[in-house]
């Protein structure tokens, strides 16, 4: 992760913003969100480390990917029902839907 990249505005939709069939509506309802912190919060506490980091596109908050070894951002999902998240990486938006457990 770059220094700043915390603040990027992140949930605008791609110029294909559901990728394949069949359709997420989630994507639909998006509205930019600003993360609320360059990294976990829950690792940072433990000490520990991620392997990426993702960003709620509900709430704007940042949370390790479930390829790392806490997985709070499923855990956040779990918690709120929020659908979607983004990574919080310089580059392409990769969005994921829990709902759906598919790329959109």
């Amino acid at each position: 992760m770059t220094p700043g990249s915390h603040d990027r505005v992140m949930g605008m939709p791609n110029i294909s913003p559901n990728g394949s069939a069949p359709r997420c509506d989630h994507v639909d309802s998006l509205v930019p969100v600003i993360p609320q912190s360059p990294g976990c919060r829950e690792c940072q506490a433990r000490g520990a480390g991620w392997l990426r980091l993702l960003v709620c596109l509900t709430c704007g908050w940042v949370a390790c990917s479930d390829d790392s070894p806490h997985h709070h951002a499923l855990a956040h999902y779990e918690e709120t029902d929020h659908p979607l998240a983004a990574e919080l990486a310089p580059g392409p938006d990769a969005r994921w839907c829990y709902v759906h457990r598919r790329a959109v």
